[in-house]
């Protein structure tokens, strides 16, 4: 299959320590329409981005301050997210000083409210969601939070359903996220869920849930809507679909440094290269394009630490 160019990314590859770009439940039958909000200032750096044929590599960078990591600095760039990543756009739109704390309570709750916390994944689907958002310009075309059956229920399928690009040339970003600290493991089973979610039955009845829940007010309604009818070959959809897929892991490199000089950089780009051949070399479907995102971590289990206080303190509000 003739891979379709990548589509241009918002950011940079850092060459000078710039920071990544930015812009300013129960299940329903119509929900309401996913709208683009201002983005929160950037905080990660795409510290290493190639571009191929067959996906791109983002390399993210956390950084450092005075020597620290900024484990509590990212957890609050995370939170500043929390909103449109678990609300819908109707609740972001009427997001005011008369309902904000009802809402930012009501966004954390979606998130988890149990211990169960350490084995679920919406820390690393939101990570996914920031990754794709700031770099790309993604819209949300379904938010997997708001379609939860019950609380605290993991969401099954995808990680991330957005679109890139306009109307006449519209992506459909199926994404898969593993928040890890073992990147072997990460790699391990992320290409086994891509082996398995790749699959024509599994992708047919993805596609027809994905169709269930796009609302008719959306702008990109009718060619989402069409593309991913029954009707449709498989083949002319993989035109149009990518798969980001973002893994973070406990990173050796990190733990190493203590700030983002040369030595740093050098080190940084070579591990994130090493994960990424490594990754492209575990069986991976062939006619899908994938986007690789890698966020090094000093240690997932601070951050988890870290991310748990503020999303029970939000719980509280």
């Amino acid at each position: 299959m003739a891979a379709r160019p990548p589509p241009r990314p918002d950011a940079r590859p850092d060459n000078s320590s710039a920071s990544v770009s930015s812009g300013g439940g129960a299940i329903c039958t119509a929900p309401p329409a996913i709208v683009s909000f201002a983005k929160p200032d950037p905080f990660l750096v795409l510290r290493v981005h190639h571009i191929g044929p067959l996906g791109d590599l983002c390399g993210l960078c956390v950084g450092y301050e005075r020597g620290e990591w900024r484990a509590a600095q990212f957890a609050d760039h995370i939170m500043d997210w929390l909103p449109e990543f678990a609300l819908t756009a109707s609740e972001c739109q009427t997001l005011g000083h008369q309902n904000a704390t009802k809402l930012l309570r009501m966004a954390a709750k979606r998130i988890y409210q149990t211990e169960k916390f350490k084995r679920r994944g919406e820390f690393g689907e939101l990570l996914l969601h920031i990754a794709i958002r700031q770099v790309f310009n993604s819209l949300p075309a379904v938010s997997k939070i708001y379609y939860k059956s019950a609380a605290n229920d993991t969401v099954k399928g995808f990680d991330a359903v957005h679109v890139v690009g306009p109307p006449d040339d519209l992506e459909l970003w199926l994404g898969e996220a593993k928040f890890y600290s073992d990147i072997s493991r990460a790699i391990s089973d992320v290409a086994a869920e891509l082996r398995k979610h790749t699959d024509t039955d599994y992708l047919r009845d993805e596609f027809s849930l994905i169709v269930n829940k796009i609302d008719e007010s959306w702008p990109h309604a009718p060619v989402l809507k069409r593309l991913l009818q029954p009707e449709v070959s498989l083949d002319e959809v993989f035109k149009r679909v990518c798969i980001p897929v973002l893994l973070t892991y406990d990173s050796n490199c990190v733990g190493q440094h203590s700030g983002c000089n040369a030595k740093y950089e050098q080190a940084f780009r070579a591990e994130v290269e090493l994960h990424q051949t490594r990754f492209r070399e575990s069986k991976l479907p062939e006619e899908i394009r994938i986007h690789l995102f890698l966020l090094p971590l000093l240690k997932k289990s601070e951050l988890v630490k870290v991310m748990d206080r503020k999303l029970q303190g939000w719980q509280k509000l």
